[in-house]
């Protein structure tokens, strides 16, 4: 049986479409669809885009960097079968990057709306962001092995869940619970198929089932349609943007997000080399630099036509390999996505389909990144795990806390919230906003750092926490991590010295830079 098995791996080279490609393709396409569902809801209800930004600018270019993703990876996955002999290679998965959808949508574009209240120098902002992270991961591509060799998984992994829990998972938890019919239902299905591992009768993907059963309930229920009858379809031509890129470039304005866009960059660049690693223990080593460079290129090419969303090699190649996809299920999701967004047909579905539907499967998503950062670090690194995720709660709540002073501000006819004047009213109910607003600024930042000097000082390596306590002062002596100031609508970054948190992380490096001389390490650690 072995022999034979083997024989049909590597009698033939691979095929461009096979029967499994079909599951795969069903359960890709709908991951990608509710990302999509999910930008049409955040650029119309959060960032104000009008119908021809959006259908006429965004989803063309979105369109086209999933189209390069796909059909880059189906014939690299052709490529490589053909090298190896092999017809059970499987492609790598690719899409939109989630939690950089969230990321660029309420830490960079929704400052800009709220200060200048114009949904295109949003739109700008976020195109800046997405060429940004787009040319980090490409760069990143040929010095990816080195970052991963320095950069603690603990700081990296908990950095993101914190982002996870919060942007991605909290706020579609709230809408669960206040519309919880369509949102327990889902959440349900959701749960038996991605933790129950209940594969439904006839192969069905269990997204697909959670997506139907909660688009019925939502037309039931009066939660469905969503907003006016949308336009007849209509085909929207992808047209490069230079020249919106090049005036978003000169705006002066763009480097005052790097505390974002670097770290997400980051994330992005090294979440995809785990993925690849991922495809490697299933059987299919892919050459790193090109698969990292080609995933930097489809993100830039999202932002040279429009879009401010990057894409990026998504995690479960081993699922979609276990399902029996190989090389067609890619190609199809790339021109089944393009098809969709060039043609208003996901005008259409929004329309049709709230995202209450699929927000099970958002939510999914948000739990298994903060999951990962606890089962991928290891097992003694997990109080470093825990720290990492803390500045990226209190960014979320520093915007839920703007957002609450705001609907005050609106009930009040205008009368502004935001001063040093609230302050101490926020105080006597144990609300310090200058430590929840200082936190919010650079928070990614703030993140990996504390998260990295934790994972050495756990492992004694006193000093070199110290060098990240360092990086600490440095960033906040320029302002990009804590420095921030009011604006009568918001809190924005407030690039300049910060010295109260420089002082600070400053004695923390030196203490821990002297810790050596001051004791030694008991042979045994923990409370008894």
């Amino acid at each position: 049986m072995t022999t034979s098995t083997a024989t049909s791996n590597t009698a033939h080279g691979p095929r461009w479409f096979v029967r499994g490609d079909l599951d795969g393709f069903f359960g890709l396409a709908l991951d990608n669809l509710v990302q999509l569902l999910l930008i049409v809801a955040l650029c119309q209800f959060v960032l104000g885009f009008d119908d021809a930004l959006l259908y006429g600018r965004v989803l063309p270019a979105t369109a086209v960097s999933l189209l390069f993703g796909n059909l880059f990876y189906s014939w690299q996955a052709m490529k490589l079968g053909r090298e190896e002999g092999r017809e059970d290679i499987c492609a790598l998965p690719y899409g939109i990057n989630t939690p950089s959808v969230f990321a660029y949508v309420f830490l960079v574009m929704l400052p800009v709306k709220l200060a200048t209240g114009d949904p295109v120098a949003a739109w700008h902002a976020g195109l800046v962001a997405c060429l940004g992270s787009g040319l980090i991961e490409f760069c990143g591509a040929f010095v990816a092995d080195r970052l991963r060799k320095n950069v603690p998984r603990a700081a990296l992994l908990s950095t993101l869940a914190g982002i996870a829990l919060s942007f991605i998972s909290m706020s579609f938890f709230f809408r669960t619970f206040a519309a919880p019919l369509v949102g327990l239902s889902t959440f349900a299905v959701v749960c038996l198929v991605y933790f129950g591992n209940l594969r439904f009768r006839g192969g069905i993907p269990g997204g697909f089932v959670a997506v139907v059963i909660g688009t019925i309930l939502a037309w039931t229920t009066g939660m469905a349609p969503v907003g006016q009858t949308p336009a007849a379809p209509a085909f929207h031509l992808p047209i490069p943007v230079l020249g919106d890129l090049v005036a978003a470039l000169g705006g002066g304005k763009a480097w005052i997000f790097l505390s974002v866009i670097i770290p997400m960059g980051l994330f992005n660049l090294l979440g995809s080399l785990q993925n690849l690693d991922s495809a490697e223990a299933a059987g299919d080593r892919y050459p790193t630099q090109p698969s990292l460079a080609a995933n930097g290129i489809g993100t830039m090419v999202a932002a040279l036509f429009g879009s401010c969303f990057p894409t990026t090699i998504y995690i479960g190649h081993p699922g979609w390999k276990g399902l029996g996809a190989r090389v067609g299920y890619s190609w199809l999701n790339g021109i089944f996505m393009s098809l969709v967004c060039l043609t208003g047909t996901l005008g259409w579905l929004a329309w049709a389909v709230p995202i209450e539907a699929g927000m099970a499967i958002v939510i999914w998503i948000g739990i298994v990144i903060t999951a990962q950062a606890f089962q991928a670090s290891p097992k003694h690194h997990a109080p470093a795990v825990v720290i990492g995720l803390l500045p990226g709660i209190a960014a979320w709540g520093a915007i839920m806390l703007k957002a609450g002073l705001r609907s005050a501000q609106a009930m009040n006819e205008g009368t502004s919230n935001f001063g040093e004047e609230i302050g101490p009213f926020l105080a006597q109910n144990d609300v310090f906003v200058d430590g929840v607003f200082a936190l919010e600024q650079g928070f990614i930042f703030t993140a990996m750092i504390l998260a990295a000097a934790t994972v050495f000082i756990i492992e004694g390596r006193f000093r070199v926490a110290a060098g990240w306590f360092a990086a600490g002062a440095a960033l906040s002596a320029t302002g990009l991590m804590h420095g921030w100031t009011w604006t009568p609508a918001d809190t924005v970054l407030h690039l300049g010295f910060v010295s109260n948190a420089t002082l600070g992380y400053a004695v923390a490096a030196l203490i821990l830079f002297l810790a050596p001389l001051l004791g030694e390490r008991a042979s045994e650690t923990g409370h008894g």
